[in-house]
């Protein structure tokens, strides 16, 4: 029997693009949305990150030396945070609904721009019991840490608590754990998914 629901937040609450904010960033600084792109992923600042190995000062303080730029501090999050759409893929109503007579787990790699400004503008993070998140826990996905760290805020037997998760890699983590878990597809599919093991949100 399911008692904790687990959701991911990129790409199962929010949809999200990193592309936005190349191009942004591009129009800030003058590099092209390919070669900010290729800085990116080979200076490891993201993981970092949303690891918690510094925080969102340093942070902007390594981005604006890796692009060769300065940018205003508000500016900058806003940057950051506008790879986000302004629809989620799964309502709020039915998160809402689960939380009636389920406990809900939120279990996300993001960082405490993301999470905060997400949290204020997104009214469906506000139906969740507890938040796990990478850089709190010091540990991503698909680390052990950051599944136990889930397990122990949803108060129950890992096979008790069911996760969905857009990354195969974290849903086979969260099954090397003990959670019963699939990759989410869609809002129909993981509707599907949790009526099955007998979770209702109406």
């Amino acid at each position: 029997m399911i008692r904790t629901v687990i959701f991911d937040l990129g790409r199962v609450l929010v949809p999200f693009d990193f592309g936005i904010a190349y191009q942004l960033m591009s129009e800030h600084c003058g590099l092209a949305p390919a070669e900010i792109r290729k800085r990116f992923a080979a200076s490891g600042l993201a993981h970092g990150f949303e690891s918690g190995e510094f925080d969102e000062f340093e942070f902007q303080r390594r981005v604006e030396e890796l692009l060769e730029t300065k940018v205003e501090r508000e500016h900058f999050r806003q940057i950051w945070f506008s790879v986000f759409h302004p629809h989620t893929l799964i309502p709020e109503e039915m998160v809402a609904g689960i939380r009636k007579n389920f406990r809900t787990v939120l279990l996300s790699n993001t960082n405490p721009i993301h999470f905060t400004m997400l949290y204020e503008r997104y009214p469906i993070l506000q139906h969740f019991d507890a938040y796990i998140l990478s850089h709190e826990v010091g540990a991503m996905k698909p680390l052990p840490r950051i599944y136990e760290a889930a397990i122990a805020a949803a108060g129950c037997r890992p096979e008790e608590c069911f996760f969905t998760d857009d990354v195969a890699e974290y849903v086979e983590g969260a099954k090397a754990a003990g959670i019963d878990a699939v990759q989410f597809q869609s809002c129909e599919q993981i509707q599907q998914e949790l009526k099955a093991r007998g979770v209702s949100w109406e």
